[in-house]
């Protein structure tokens, strides 16, 4: 064997490791899991992971030649094809049975978000609103009376409030084909900004092949869609120009409030590159836009907003939030009120530590930028007592994006230097 292709023998370890890994987690879900879009799901999945450690080993025993199917990219596309793409058509056709809204999980081929979310638009349609009042349904409200996100979330359910109607139009109209395009949509449009780097294996293993995100990709969705319109804002305020990042940012905000701390990231970007001047317009943006998106749904009905967007996801609602995944901070917390207590404590040191760490280190470039928005946005799903373990799709997608713009900024220093840097 060459030189050449020993050389790869580390990076081809790697990747046998991290589709072996994914191939357990897809057989794992697949037999045991209680919702059907993740049995589904798994497997499929099942056997993309299965292809591309396959097709790694083989890559391990051949010598490099010419051929797509002899790059590692290719096991990348049998992971697209059967972890993401196939379960994905399949559960929008599924759907079309009707098993929404019914308490049988092994039944769903959408994750409730899903139709909660086409729900909300229909209403904001018809009431200006896309929340109910809870306490007036004339019986005892539910988790899934919830539309727990912000009023631009609704913007993803209004193809089907608008197009539905038809087993045809209601599956191109599926909530989770509006957030699979605008996630597409987005990293291709970061890519463009930053020069089209060639996306290293790794990075597309961290934030596509992952099992987290071809899983949320198939079922569900909206936070993909949310983490693509974060890749641009930082895009943008990386590339100086703070306030169409400041404009993207805030309909992020307003769609999904679990992604604010990257206001003080993209904010400690902006002041270091531009200055004090620019940091002000970025903020005055960002509050203009974030009162435009949000106040006038706020003012239809302040109480039921403030019941859905602030009280029932912090567990303060009328009904408990099912966010529960065992993560540390739940697990700490549900030993009693001092576990509760110990797991706030440690939430606040992690956000002061990610606060020290911004300011003594302020970001100057788009990958210092992602890696501090994906530390904090990790800490902060690990740690707070009601969370998801989905959540933690952000920051894998983050480090992904963080790998791409490494690259994009060592071969281009208009990229890889702020704007009043001599280079």
């Amino acid at each position: 064997m060459s030189q050449r292709a020993r050389s790869l023998l580390p990076p081809l370890a790697l990747d046998l490791l991290f589709y072996a890994a994914c191939l357990v987690y897809a057989l794992v879900t697949a037999f045991v899991s209680e919702f059907y879009g993740f049995r589904v799901w798994g497997a499929f999945a099942a056997i993309g992971y299965g292809l591309a450690a396959a097709h790694t080993v083989w890559l391990w025993r051949q010598p490099r030649g010419p051929g797509w199917w002899r790059s590692r990219g290719a096991g990348l596309a049998a992971v697209v094809v059967f972890a993401m793409l196939v379960p994905l058509a399949v559960l929008v056709v599924r759907r079309l049975t009707g098993v929404d809204w019914l308490i049988t999980p092994f039944s769903w081929s959408a994750q409730p978000e899903v139709w909660v979310i086409e729900r909300s638009a229909e209403l904001l349609l018809r009431h200006g609103t896309p929340y109910v009042d809870v306490t007036a349904l004339g019986r005892p409200p539910e988790v899934n009376d919830y539309t727990p996100y912000g009023p631009v979330m609704a913007v993803f359910g209004l193809p089907r409030a608008l197009f539905g109607g038809s087993p045809v139009a209601d599956a191109l109209t599926d909530a989770r084909l509006a957030f699979a395009v605008t996630a597409c949509v987005c990293a291709w449009l970061t890519l463009r900004m930053i020069g089209m780097p060639r996306v290293p294996v790794r990075a597309a293993q961290l934030a596509v092949a992952c099992p987290l995100t071809a899983l949320t990709w198939s079922v569900a969705g909206p936070d993909l869609a949310i983490a693509g319109l974060m890749l641009v804002a930082v895009t943008l305020a990386a590339t100086d120009r703070p306030t169409a990042s400041a404009i993207v940012l805030a309909a992020v905000v307003s769609a999904k409030l679990i992604v604010a701390p990257a206001v003080v990231v993209l904010a400690v970007l902006v002041a270091a590159r531009l200055g004090a001047g620019a940091l002000v317009r970025f903020l005055a943006t960002l509050v203009a836009a974030g009162a435009v998106l949000t106040v006038p749904v706020l003012l239809v009905d302040p109480a039921a907003f403030t019941e859905h967007v602030l009280r029932f996801p912090a567990g303060l609602g009328v009904v408990r939030s099912p966010a529960a995944s065992p993560l540390p901070g739940h697990l700490i917390a549900s030993t009693g009120p001092v576990g509760n207590a110990l797991a706030f404590v440690l939430l606040g040191a992690a956000a002061v530590a990610v606060l020290v760490w911004l300011l003594r280190r302020p970001p100057v470039l788009g990958s210092d930028a992602m890696l501090r928005i994906a530390v904090g946005l990790g800490a902060f799903t690990l740690l707070t007592p009601a969370t998801r373990y989905g959540y933690l799709v952000y920051p894998l997608v983050l480090l992904g994006a963080m790998l791409c713009f490494r690259r994009a900024e060592d071969g281009n220093p208009a990229i890889g230097t702020t704007s009043s840097s001599p280079g």
